[in-house]
């Protein structure tokens, strides 16, 4: 009797936990997003749009901008083209873009519509069209809200590990560790790691939709995921460990979405 309650004192703060998951998930904005799937968020419109311009201001006050040339108005081109058809969701953004001169191969897009783009990613883009697969992704992550998403996927996940530390208060600092990295792995690739690779696919989806609409081709981005997959000598993480789907499944899953996205290109009037 003694030792059945001790086990239920010990499975209080989970209990607690459990509970405040459920309150968390019910006082939580819910979203219907372009890719078709109703998302839990963990932020307001408002507080996206403060920290995406916050961070925009960080990275081009600290990097070196170029603000004039041919790659500069291939990018601001690019980008007033794909925000034209971002929808209901595009029209709450101020939208705006910076080119940062750097070999970086990266270009992101923060909540509220703020994009960068490392000049070391034009390289490997070739072509404005190619420009716009990446671009059409990263405005699609802002447009799909995922980084408020996993926010609140952070927080859900959060709250049950603390829960579960607390419940092992009584355990030596060795034991504790072992069952808190065992549980905290299984969090990360149970549960973020995947979410975090649908999210990726929705992007790919979506961003796809925004170029074609755009009347850029939207068969470059096989060609371009399969020049991303040759950066690096080809060398990837196993996706499961990955936050990204690997090259292969990318190239798969577009290949499955041409269809679809042909008839919004030829519908914008390409070929």
């Amino acid at each position: 009797m003694q030792q059945r309650s001790s086990l239920i004192i010990r499975f209080i703060p989970v209990i607690i936990a459990v509970v405040i998951m459920i309150f968390q998930r019910c006082s939580s904005e819910t979203f219907q997003n372009e890719a078709g799937r109703s998302a839990r968020l963990g932020l307001s419109r408002e507080q996206e749009s403060a920290l995406g311009l916050q961070s925009y201001r960080e990275v081009v006050n600290q990097s070196r901008t170029i603000t004039s040339g041919p790659q500069y108005e291939m990018v601001r081109r690019c980008a007033a083209r794909l925000a034209q058809q971002t929808g209901e969701q595009g029209k709450t953004f101020t939208w705006a873009v910076s080119l940062v001169d750097s070999p970086q191969i990266n270009a992101f897009c923060l909540p509220g519509g703020k994009i960068c783009v490392f000049t070391g990613i034009l390289t490997v883009a070739g072509s404005e069209t190619g420009l716009a697969v990446v671009m059409g992704h990263e405005m699609a992550h802002a447009t799909l809200r995922h980084g408020s998403e996993r926010v609140f996927q952070q927080k859900q996940t959060q709250t049950l590990l603390s829960g579960v530390s607390f419940s092992l208060g009584d355990m030596s600092y060795s034991q504790r560790r072992a069952i808190m990295g065992a549980i905290g792995a299984g969090a990360q690739y149970g549960y973020l790691l995947p979410f975090g690779r649908d999210h990726e696919s929705e992007a790919d989806a979506v961003g796809l939709r925004y170029m074609a609409r755009a009347g850029y081709d939207p068969r470059e981005a096989l060609a371009f995921w399969q020049r991303m997959g040759r950066v690096g000598g080809g060398k990837n993480p196993p996706e499961f460990t990955s936050t990204h789907p690997s090259h292969e499944t990318r190239i798969k899953r577009l290949t499955d979405m041409m269809p679809e996205a042909l008839k919004l290109y030829q519908q914008a009037g390409g070929r």
